[in-house]
């Protein structure tokens, strides 16, 4: 089972005790890799903080997974990406197009993610959207990838993305194994 760690990002000062929603849901989804909690910051979204966060969870090497959440839209305070791109030494474009091309079947608003995805070292690092809903279904998108990576048990995606494709809904190439 790998370690895992969570960063969620917030533009709400602590005085102001907001509860935040994303950081439960995904401690909870772990469990799904399977991944064992090793790690969790609250941090404000400054890319000093963030990219302090990943730093202090990159010095461990029990984590083979880093999962932020929030900061990755069009805001001026929405600085996740450019906290976590000088940290990735090899970029998993397709990860984030995963996320992004799923989630638009629920929001036009995914197109404007800039959510980021790749590898410092062994460990991946991935950046979810701040909404709860938004984390549970971009996590259910790359949760067979998480499992292939992490050892746990793959099975298909059940998904309708690519409907009227040429291979149908949801049909993956004979190519494709799965555990």
């Amino acid at each position: 089972m790998t370690g895992a760690a969570v960063t969620t990002t917030s533009n709400h000062p602590p005085r102001k005790k907001r509860p935040n929603a994303s950081s439960p849901a995904l401690t909870t989804l772990l469990g799904r890799v399977p991944a064992r909690l090793l790690g969790l910051r609250v941090v404000p979204d400054t890319v000093r903080s963030i990219r302090g966060a990943l730093r202090g969870f990159l010095r461990n090497p029990e984590i083979g997974l880093i999962l932020t959440t929030g900061g990755t839209g069009v805001t001026p305070r929405d600085v996740t990406p450019e906290a976590t791109a000088p940290l990735l030494e090899r970029q998993l474009p397709g990860l984030a197009l995963a996320m992004r091309w799923g989630s638009y079947r629920s929001t036009p608003f995914a197109m404007v993610s800039r959510a980021l995805a790749g590898f410092h070292g062994h460990c991946l690092i991935v950046n979810l959207p701040g909404s709860p809903r938004a984390v549970e279904e971009c996590f259910g998108i790359l949760l067979p990838v998480f499992r292939q990576l992490f050892g746990g048990n793959a099975t298909p995606p059940r998904s309708s993305v690519g409907e009227g494709g040429a291979r149908g809904a949801g049909t993956l190439p004979r190519s494709v194994r799965w555990p």
